[in-house]
């Protein structure tokens, strides 16, 4: 055979699969999740990018799901969500797809507009309501975050906890606070949190006061980074951060804690299919896994 009959072949093959992942991720026939299962055995196989914290959460899912199909070999990896998506980008525009399912704060959105990931149905969503639904099949939510300031208990006593949004007007607090400015879920968040709430009048009244706590713009690291340098003293409150790091944290010892102030702000974490996913079927089981009932409780007992 020749070298032009063999790549013929070749794409003839990769046509073939590419049809069929098409055809299950619109499939909505009664035996869906029979062959969803009987594909996904024989991919063998799933890749998932997550910003969910490894230990508290995407072990769990792992084990648990490896348990439930020990026919997969679940690997994960573990990233912010801006790096997650850059990480994608990268091995789509290289034609080099390792990871088969994404997800993480503002993940699904970003790669849709960039054209990175492919529509998919599951009938796992009927259980969402409709708010957190995406129109056109490109994403499913996986959980929601709830944002508050992370303070040093040895820095700031209970008696002198920021409260309210006005609180963090307070002079004792200049040059003591820090905000993340790389990240959407950060300064931005923060930002739009109170327009959307307040009206731009009284937003941009506080804002101008604000500016005069002279905030630092944290723009080296993570949330959670953030939240470390809090625990090491270096800044005595960080604002909009997952309310959740410092409890997690906090119950391991460390001086740290969350406040939610009101308006509190909240992010819809979401997932989807990349697009030229090498295991089509195992992604769309792992997908309906974490949406299940049994998905959701560990997620829920995982406190992310």
């Amino acid at each position: 055979m020749s070298k032009a009959m063999i790549a013929h072949v070749f794409a003839a093959v990769l046509c073939a699969q590419s049809a069929v992942a098409q055809d299950i991720f619109n499939y909505n026939g009664p035996d869906r999740q029979q062959k969803v299962i009987e594909g996904a055995r024989k991919e063998g196989q799933v890749a998932f990018y997550s910003a969910m914290i490894v230990n508290q959460a995407l072990r769990p899912i792992t084990d648990r799901f490896g348990k439930k199909y020990p026919f997969i070999k679940m690997t994960h990896w573990r990233a912010d969500s801006e790096d997650i998506a850059q990480k994608v980008s990268a091995e789509v525009r290289a034609g080099n797809v390792v990871g088969d399912v994404v997800e993480g704060t503002g993940v699904g959105e970003q790669a849709v507009q960039a054209g990175l990931l492919t529509p998919y149905t599951t009938p796992a969503i009927a259980a969402f309501p409709e708010p957190y639904r995406d129109g056109a099949n490109m994403w499913t939510p996986t959980r929601l975050s709830y944002y508050s300031i992370a303070y040093n208990t040895r820095l700031v006593p209970e008696t002198r906890v920021p409260k309210t949004y006005e609180d963090l007007l307070d002079p004792q607090w200049r040059g003591k606070i820090a905000w993340r400015i790389g990240s959407a879920s950060g300064t931005p968040l923060f930002i739009t949190n109170l327009r959307l709430a307040w009206g731009e009048e009284k937003a941009r009244t506080y804002f101008e006061k604000l500016k005069e706590q002279k905030i630092v713009n944290f723009g080296a690291g993570s949330a959670r980074t953030l939240v470390d340098r809090v625990i090491a003293g270096e800044y005595a409150i960080a604002l909009n951060i997952f309310a959740h790091h410092p409890l997690i944290s906090r119950a391991k010892g460390a001086p740290v804690n969350s406040k939610l102030l009101d308006p509190v702000a909240s992010t819809a974490a979401t997932m989807g299919v990349v697009k030229g996913a090498k295991h089509p079927h195992a992604a769309l089981l792992l997908i309906d896994f974490i949406l299940s009932r049994e998905g959701q409780e560990i997620l829920l007992g995982a406190g992310c």
